[in-house]
């Protein structure tokens, strides 16, 4: 996905998650994307290209930067816990669409029952 293409595709994915909302906490260079008060999406070109950085758990962020080369270990964030995705590789439409979605639940699981937007068993899963 080249340069824009990857952050339009994020940005797009983002906006169609319930209760997801766009901030700007740190500056108009970073657009922070956040359920109920919990980041769960940044985008950003500070690093010399626009790159998208989202929550995966540890296991899929480990095996998912063994098979791209465009994911890498989360920019200022835990290396752990977050992934960068990086334009101009193989990453794909629906795979990018599908971690951003991943993301969101992760973030969505750690909330309240009462202020979860969505049931993150059953959201956005292709078994339904």
């Amino acid at each position: 996905m080249n340069d824009d293409k990857l952050q339009e595709q994020a940005r797009a994915r983002a906006q169609e998650l319930p209760g997801a909302g766009l901030e700007h906490p740190f500056g108009p260079e970073w657009e922070v994307f956040k359920v109920r008060d919990k980041v769960f999406m940044l985008l950003t070109e500070v690093t010399g290209e626009p790159i998208v950085i989202i929550k995966a758990a540890p296991e899929d962020g480990k095996a998912l930067r063994e098979q791209h080369k465009d994911i890498t270990p989360g920019y200022h964030m835990n290396k752990q816990h977050w992934i960068t995705l990086h334009p101009g590789g193989d990453l794909r439409k629906q795979l990018v669409d599908d971690l951003i979605t991943e993301s969101y639940l992760l973030v969505v699981e750690g909330l309240p029952h009462a202020k979860r937007p969505v049931d993150p068993a059953t959201f956005g899963r292709h078994d339904q």
